[in-house]
């Protein structure tokens, strides 16, 4: 702004000396040209800052939010022999919330099993029912009295995880994605003697 009045000056410094000088009308019509000008331009700027701000401050809260809905493993994690052959047919742990305790819909998130030669999407199911290798479900839950499947910050619930059948010495890896949170992996390995009920590590 300071640069265009400086211009406008000189300008009219050089008409000083010409015969065909602006009239102060004409000066003050192109005086206020150029301040209309340079308003138009703040404020597309601050607009832009606006703008960038706002955009800012969405990912700083999505980041929270999606940083205090996550889950934790706790307490151990117990493989069961499968009845049809030596390996394990499935897997039971615990979870939580972290510390930032938002509730969670745990039916809702995305359970998946892989090991060396295998990867499935397991589906989520209810009810005391007998799982296949692609099933899970909540199968205890703790604090909870209404049995949802929304899991507050004084709860704990149980999963029971059927996996595909997995050998002896065999590294699995079960991933729960929630709707919206962080990714929680266990890293697990089926042990060399498979027993009815094993702690894995």
């Amino acid at each position: 702004m300071g640069m265009l009045i400086m211009r406008f000056i000189k300008e009219m410094e050089k008409m000083k000396n010409k015969d065909n000088a602006f009239t102060g009308l004409e000066a003050a019509i192109v005086l206020i040209a150029f301040v209309v000008v340079a308003a138009v331009f703040s404020y597309v700027m601050l607009g832009a800052g606006f703008f960038t701000a706002q955009k800012s401050q969405e990912v700083v809260h999505t980041g929270i939010g999606q940083a205090s809905s996550s889950i934790e493993v706790t307490g151990d994690v117990y493989g069961f022999a499968n009845t049809t052959d030596d390996g394990l047919g499935a897997i039971q742990y615990s979870i939580s919330l972290t510390s930032g305790n938002t509730p969670m819909n745990i039916s809702a998130i995305r359970v998946t099993y892989a090991d060396r030669d295998t990867r499935e999407t397991l589906t989520y199911t209810t009810g005391e029912v007998a799982l296949s290798g692609t099933e899970w479900n909540i199968s205890r839950f703790f604090n909870n009295v209404t049995d949802d499947t929304i899991l507050e910050p004084t709860e704990k619930f149980t999963l029971y995880v059927a996996v595909p059948d997995t050998s002896p010495n065999t590294p699995f890896t079960v991933t729960m994605q929630p709707e919206s949170g962080a990714l929680t992996t266990i890293k697990r390995t089926a042990p060399p003697s498979v027993y009815a009920v094993n702690i894995l590590r």
